[in-house]
């Protein structure tokens, strides 16, 4: 997105009514990229508000004088005050979350005891459910299988992940004072990106087109040549093997 020029004020500070117009297409867009990935009762406008909110919070912490883009700093605000939206209000039912991590716990049996990955039919029998029904299923938790860091953690409210994995990052005198920086330092990247390559290449080609080359469902479908509803199981089947892959690494 081409940015103009920031307008400062006397103090030398960026004028935060000037920026809140500038970025407001942002928080659309950002509103519009995650919503494409979670259950239909998600209304945009929601996410656009709490999104508003991150933004308007960004513009009071940022300090010019930091070094950091301020594009960059206001994204990670943005989607970070929506996903709190989305914690808090409870979107995907206790119900939802149960399904997602049967399929989870059915793909790692199975990929134990196959030793490669499991097709949709295997899947499906292993959950003691047919094709179509395994399948609905799928559309079903699709949004539920966000990576919330907090999902791998050993309780619900306690020994979070983030703070686990990242205590070697933390001891070096190098290391950010973000968890999430802590938390990439400490390797869990290149963990993500091996668990990426063992996903079957249709798994990988489709998380590439959608998170890298952020195509919606209708663009990836003529790409796959399959229907969007067709997409977005195949979406959801491969966050489930991502998610199954990752515990067993980490």
């Amino acid at each position: 997105m081409q940015q103009g020029p920031h307008v400062y004020t006397a103090q030398g500070t960026i004028e935060k009514s000037h920026l809140l117009q500038q970025h407001q297409p942002l928080v659309r867009r950002i509103a519009l990229q995650m919503i494409a990935k979670l259950p239909a009762s998600v209304e945009l406008d929601d996410l656009i508000q709490a999104g508003m909110i991150g933004l308007l919070d960004a513009s009071s912490r940022y300090q010019d004088n930091k070094g950091a883009q301020f594009e960059t700093f206001v994204s990670q605000r943005i989607r970070g005050a929506m996903l709190d939206e989305l914690r808090s209000s409870d979107w995907g039912s206790r119900g939802l979350r149960q399904s997602a991590r049967n399929v989870e716990r059915a793909i790692q049996k199975l990929e134990h005891r196959l030793g490669r990955p499991p097709t949709e039919g295997e899947i499906a029998r292993e959950l003691k459910v047919d094709l179509e029904a395994y399948q609905s299923l799928l559309q079903e938790i699709q949004g539920c299988q966000l990576l919330y860091v907090e999902d791998f953690a050993k309780g619900e409210a306690e020994n979070p992940f983030i703070d686990l994995h990242a205590q070697d990052a933390r001891r070096s005198q190098r290391s950010s004072d973000d968890p999430l920086e802590q938390l990439l330092e400490s390797g869990f990247r290149h963990q993500l990106v091996d668990a990426i390559q063992q996903l079957p290449e249709r798994d990988q080609l489709l998380l590439n087109l959608y998170y890298e080359e952020e195509l919606n469902l209708r663009e990836i479908g003529a790409i796959l040549e399959v229907s969007q509803s067709r997409v977005c199981q195949l979406h959801s089947q491969a966050i489930s093997r991502l998610r199954a892959r990752l515990k067993e690494l980490l």
